[in-house]
């Protein structure tokens, strides 16, 4: 039974409630409601109860998990064995080990922040996500910050980020005379796409075995075209692989609740019931290494590049994101009569406004090697940030904004045509999966992040431009004689002074693009064109304003990001070049050896030789592949002479990747002509649907 099995890994609430005395429970809670730091005392009692159910459940270790700025989790195990001194040993673990680890600082990406030789960081117990058990070990959620206390991480800007929303969310709701709430919290559903293939295959594929992607691939007779494998039956070997995933997750606390076939073939897609957004970002880490390991004892290979398929759909993690009091209301909510709802009105703008101004934040947020593939691809949105509201909605706000009636369209039904079918109300507004930024009724769906990123960062960067915008707005209905009517001001500047932000149509047309650029938004190409703008004046200042980065902390992590693209482009580009040179056109060559032996046997029989054609066409692609893997060489040479920093970041984008792609459209197009026998690896046809 799912309610059996849920949370049963997890040091959750209910556990907490039956293990420890109610003063030490009550104090737990009350330090993750009021923000306020848990006493040793107290840790220690958590600690041990921790200990012995971790125990009872198998543990013999407990490590501190955090998320350094690698893109992937990070543990060290420590045993709760400690020797007495008499030869034996007890099991032991102190609210001091709970509190504080200490790895290795100088390990991690730090981005000049720590040299080398300054080793000590810290990780420290975060409280308001549950510690649980992976593969025998109690794993303890954490943060993780260097000796002199800047964050390493992207755990700690995120909580940085949610303790902002929540004191300017607070006094946004105070100044309108809402006073009841305690506690306003950002949540998140993280929907989750992802591609499997088999292990057979993904083991013949030195580029996926480095990079994740396929650097080279001609595309199938078959792809996409029919639109057949979206919501499509689920074959047996992938439903059998979801359901171990689900009860995997389940265990941890992961409450997913939606799996389907996504658009292209092998690919599919997870959803998780929303949560508060640093647990929400937990999870996600979880569901993405769950997700590797369930496929590896299925035969199978799980793939969370953004794009490891060309011509076909890419795999992105759609952020749900949205706004909810500790009485379980969302602020994101119309209500029933949306046109006369302040609240909700003001905290939509507050939204709009942070969108538009910080639009530019939102799409380096999301930038990376992998992304920059998918971003403008198939079913993705383009590399323009924009706002879909429905037309309704934007049209309710114009109203009030230009003092125009309002008449609601409610009540509407839909019409089938069909007199046995139940009707039902339609929603207030459409949706518009071409939207990069769309709301969907009480949410808004951020649908830019990549399938391998962490969400806490497009998550951070959300809280953030809400909470400057909730203050902005705060300090004006504070100081207002009419606060009817200053906040109707406020309505109309969102309207008049950041509309440009708001575009309700398709987003995937040439006609937007043009439509952007004159209405003056960005569209940052690639991660190298986006990446320099993350320490524009603007941008650090609404993070040190709000206290989610220091100005340094965001310098930092600008030069890791490029560092990872820099690092991560050439990488790629000595895997194209081993594969060219060790597989591609040797089976070239050797399809041409083929074909002159069968033309001289027919020659030999006085027979028609028709060969030739192809053996000139292939020759000239193995002399044009032996050009193209020249270029690629001095590209990566030139760039790789820059270091990692943006010269070398712009190299990699306006050379480097040129120059892969020059290489790759002469290798696909052999692969359409060599043999199946000579080609040295599986095709697109064998990894998108041999399972």
């Amino acid at each position: 039974m799912i309610k059996d099995i849920f949370g049963s890994l997890v040091f959750n609430d209910s556990v907490m409630a039956g293990r420890l005395p109610p003063d030490t429970y009550k104090e737990y809670k009350d330090c993750i409601r009021l923000d306020a730091p848990l006493s040793k005392e107290v840790a220690d009692v958590v600690a041990n109860a921790m200990k012995d159910w971790a125990i009872e459940h198998g543990a013999t270790h407990f490590t501190h998990w955090f998320q350094p700025m690698t893109g992937v989790t990070a543990e060290k195990h420590e045993s709760f064995l400690s020797p007495t001194g008499d030869g034996k040993a007890i099991m032991e673990f102190s609210g001091k080990e709970l509190i504080k680890g200490e790895p290795d600082a100088s390990s991690f990406p730090s981005g000049g922040l720590r040299a080398t030789f300054e080793a000590r960081g810290y990780t420290n117990w975060d409280p308001s996500s549950y510690a649980f058990i992976k593969d025998g070990v109690l794993c303890i959620p954490t943060a993780f910050c260097s000796y002199t206390g800047e964050a390493l991480d992207k755990k700690t800007p995120l909580l940085r980020s949610m303790e902002a929303v929540n004191k300017e969310a607070l006094r946004l709701l105070k100044a309108i005379g809402v006073t009841e709430y305690k506690h306003v919290y950002t949540t998140v559903g993280a929907e989750q796409e992802y591609f499997l293939v088999s292990k057979e295959d993904f083991s013949a594929r030195k580029d996926l075995r480095f990079t994740g992607r396929t650097l080279f691939g001609a595309r199938p007779p078959k792809g996409q075209d029919l639109e057949d494998h979206y919501f499509g039956p689920v074959n047996p070997t992938v439903s059998e692989y979801m359901r171990d995933l689900d009860e995997e997750l389940w265990k941890l606390g992961v409450a997913a609740k939606t799996r389907h076939n996504e658009t292209a073939p092998a690919q599919h897609e997870s959803a998780p019931v929303f949560a508060t957004a640093n647990i929400a970002v937990d999870h996600n880490q979880l569901t993405m290494e769950v997700m590797k390991r369930v496929a590896a004892k299925h035969g199978l290979v799980c793939l969370l590049h953004e794009k490891p398929f060309a011509g076909v759909s890419g795999s992105g993690k759609h952020d749900n994101w949205s706004l909810e009091t500790d009485t379980g209301v969302n602020l994101l909510s119309p209500g029933g009569h949306p046109y006369t709802n302040s609240r909700f009105l003001l905290f939509l703008c507050a939204v709009i406004t942070g969108v538009d101004n910080y639009g530019d934040l939102l799409r380096i947020s999301v930038a990376g090697a992998g992304n920059d593939h998918r971003l403008g691809g198939h079913e993705a949105p383009p590399a323009i940030v924009s706002l879909f509201l429905g037309d309704e909605l934007w049209e309710m706000l114009n109203c009030i904004a230009y003092d125009r009636p309002y008449v609601r369209h409610d009540g509407l039904n839909v019409e089938t045509g069909v007199h046995i079918l139940p009707r039902f109300e339609k929603d207030s507004s459409d949706r518009n999966r071409t939207s990069p930024f769309a709301f969907t009724g009480n949410k808004f769906e951020f649908r830019m992040p990549g399938a391998s990123m962490s969400v806490s960062e497009p998550t951070t960067v959300l809280n953030t431009i809400a909470a400057d915008a909730m203050r902005e707005f705060s300090e004006r209905i504070e100081n207002a004689r009419d606060i009817q009517a200053e906040i109707k001001a406020v309505i109309t500047e969102t309207v008049k002074e950041h509309g440009r932000i708001v575009f309700n149509g398709n987003n995937y047309s040439a006609e937007w693009r043009a439509e952007a650029v004159k209405r003056g938004l960005t569209e940052y190409k690639n991660t190298a064109e986006a990446l320099p703008h993350l320490t524009d004046a603007k941008n650090i200042g609404v993070f040190v304003r709000n206290g989610v980065f220091t100005e340094s902390e965001l310098r930092s992590r600008k030069e890791i990001y490029l560092d990872n693209y820099c690092k991560t482009i050439s990488i790629e580009a000595l895997t194209a070049l081993d594969m060219a040179r060790q597989q591609i056109l040797p089976a070239i060559a050797a399809y041409i050896a083929e074909l002159s032996a069968s033309e001289r046997g027919l020659s030999a029989i006085n027979a028609e030789a028709p060969m030739a054609e192809d053996m000139k066409k292939l020759s000239s692609l193995y002399a044009a592949g032996k050009e193209r893997i020249a270029d690629l060489e001095a590209a990566l040479f030139k760039a790789r002479a820059r270091g990692s920093g943006q010269a070398a970041a712009n190299l990699y984008a306006e050379e480097v990747l040129p120059a892969m792609l020059g290489l790759r459209v002469v290798a696909d197009e052999a692969e359409l002509i060599v043999s199946e026998e000579c080609w040295q690896y599986p095709k697109y046809d064998k990894l998108l649907f041999d399972i």
